[in-house]
């Protein structure tokens, strides 16, 4: 049985899985961000609470994550004990791989970003190109030679089709932010031109009540100027 616990302290909030026996198998502290309020006192509101809580569980399963590959990793490489020579070489380089994408992967999918799925594909070419390499030592010759150039040229590629996929995704997001960056401008714009419009329009309507207070005398075209002005914010 393992069972999630929580501890809210004045530095921060602590997070943990404890089993049967109340031992932590994985434990993260997540720090207070707190703000000030117009007065300068700290104010710990419901919304850091909820970051907390969230950046807790997201630690917990990174940790919980990294125990995984190690554990997958040492399974891996425990199994290959069992062969010989290159077969043994090629087990472990396959271990290996495995290990560091699926390393990458686990930061990719806790702390997603351009660079980090970058990093998840140049792992994978390289996993790819050390047991390629590797299964060439069973040739000889000009045909090992070819082997191995060829894996070379496979991790190549496989890292230019990396850089360019990330390269084209922080393109189209560039130009995606530059475009909402227009559009907010376009909004600005168009709400400046509204006001002016409304503006326009309410100067044309005092003037018509100005104009229709003409037809009164004395006080009276006092009253209705004041209530023109009144009207349509005129001083």
């Amino acid at each position: 049985m393992k069972v999630l616990c929580f501890d809210i302290a004045t530095g921060g909030l602590s997070a943990a899985i404890i089993d049967e026996h109340l031992t932590a198998l994985h434990a993260v502290e997540v720090p207070w961000t707190i703000a000030l309020g117009s007065d300068g006192s700290a104010v710990l509101d419901l919304q850091t609470f909820d970051a907390a809580f969230l950046e807790g569980f997201r630690l917990l399963q990174e940790s919980t994550g990294t125990d995984r590959i190690a554990v997958d990793y040492k399974s891996a490489t425990s199994a290959c004990g069992s062969l010989s020579g290159n077969a043994n070489d090629i087990c472990k380089a396959e271990a290996s791989g495995k290990e560091k994408v699926a390393k990458a992967e686990l930061e990719a999918n806790y702390k997603p970003s351009e660079d980090a799925r970058y990093n998840v594909r140049v792992a994978k070419a390289d996993a790819a190109y050390s047991v390629a390499k590797e299964k060439c030592d069973d040739k000889a010759g000009n045909v090992k030679d070819v082997c191995v150039k060829e894996a070379t040229a496979a991790a190549v590629a496989a890292k230019a089709d990396a850089l360019a996929q990330m390269k084209t995704a922080k393109a189209n997001e560039k130009a995606a932010e530059i475009s909402t960056n227009a559009n907010s401008k376009a909004n600005e714009k168009s709400a400046d031109a509204r006001k002016d419009a409304a503006s326009d329009k309410r100067d044309a309507d005092f003037a018509v009540a100005k104009e229709k207070c003409d037809a009164f005398a004395s006080d009276a075209k006092t009253n209705c100027l004041n209530e023109a002005k009144a009207r349509f914010g005129k001083s």
